[in-house]
Parts: C-alpha cells; sequence; structure tokens
C-alpha cells in the first residue's frame, strides 16, 4: 500500500512538472517595429537653415510611439507629453514596409490645446491640432551619444494656432528628430 501511495505521488509530481513546463506564445503587437520610446530634440528652421536647435527649450527628452487598441498595422499613437509650449497625443498613419508615418491635415491633439501659451501668451487655442508629415524611422540608422547603434526617428510637426512661425520668421514646421530610448546614462 505503501509503495502504491509513492508511486500516485511520484506520477502526481511528474504530471505538474511536465504541465508547468508549458508556455504561453507571447504575440507581439502589430506596430512592434515602428513603436517604442524615442529620445529627441526639437529644432526650428528658417527655410533649410537651422534657426534654433532647441526652439522651445525643452532640451533632449522621450516621446513614445505605441500601438492602438485596433492593433492593426496601419496606425499607431504618438505622444509628446514633455513638451513645455505644444504637448500632443494624435493617431498617426504608419507604412511598415518603409518605416514611414504620417498624421491626417489638422488631426485633433488628443492632449489638448497648450494651457502654457494661453496663460502666459494669451493665445486661446493654439496647439489644438496638430499635424504629423515626413516621418520616417531607420533600423540603426544613428549612433547614441555613447557610439552604440541605435534606431533613428525623425518627423516634422506643426500645431493650429501656432503664432511662432509669424512672429519668429521660422517654418510653420518643427523639426523633431532622435534615437530609440537605450535606458544608458551615457545616452541621456
Amino acid at each position: 500500500m505503501k509503495k502504491s501511495l509513492y508511486s500516485i505521488f511520484a506520477l502526481i509530481a511528474m504530471l505538474v512538472a511536465f504541465t508547468s513546463c508549458e508556455k504561453d506564445e507571447v504575440e507581439n503587437t502589430a506596430t512592434v517595429d515602428m513603436a517604442g520610446e524615442w529620445h529627441v530634440h526639437v529644432t526650428a528652421l528658417a527655410g533649410d537653415e537651422v534657426a534654433d536647435e532647441d526652439w522651445f527649450g525643452d532640451g533632449d527628452y522621450n516621446i513614445t510611439t505605441s500601438n492602438t487598441a485596433a492593433n492593426v498595422a496601419n496606425e499607431m499613437w504618438l505622444v509628446d507629453a514633455n513638451a513645455t509650449f505644444f504637448p500632443y497625443q494624435v493617431r498617426i498613419d504608419v507604412n511598415p514596409s518603409n518605416m514611414t508615418f504620417n498624421s491626417s491635415t489638422d488631426a485633433d491633439n488628443l492632449f489638448g490645446a497648450s494651457d502654457y501659451l494661453a496663460q502666459n501668451f494669451g493665445i486661446e487655442g493654439a496647439g489644438e491640432t496638430v499635424t504629423i508629415t515626413n516621418g520616417k524611422i531607420v533600423k540603426n540608422g544613428t549612433k547614441t551619444p555613447s557610439g552604440q547603434p541605435a534606431d533613428y526617428i525623425e518627423f516634422y510637426v506643426s500645431f493650429g494656432g501656432d503664432p511662432f512661425p509669424g512672429a519668429y520668421g521660422v517654418n510653420k514646421e518643427y523639426k523633431v528628430s532622435g534615437f530609440r530610448y537605450t535606458g544608458f546614462v551615457e545616452d541621456e
């Protein structure tokens, strides 16, 4: 009897061991190659010339691109929650085969209009719409400050009601560029 109980317990232990070794297959999102966190800066251009490398005085900071709830390969979210003047969240159309993206013209800024401009400059409604153009991601297209290869991101962004281009003679679109965030202190 004792030998039978040991045999039953051994059999149960083996079944538990084999069952616990099974792993569920984890699938990636539809936009996995284009989604991520990016370390970027904003440049203002006057014609083809750089007018200011840090136009809004934000320095380098992080933005994100992420999958939408629909989990389709042709759309993502682009979120810049760190910008001082124009924080934005906009749905962008993506082409994963050539790693490009754009938004519709004057897409709604789901982050809302910039309170900073309204409070400090009395400009109401600035930044309520966003347009993203000429967006691209290049695999291993740049090097980080530490010298490691990283994916490169670049796009142009413009905002509805933006008073700065007319007042300061810069292009309506600002250039946003940078690299995939590494998390390493050397790359900050």
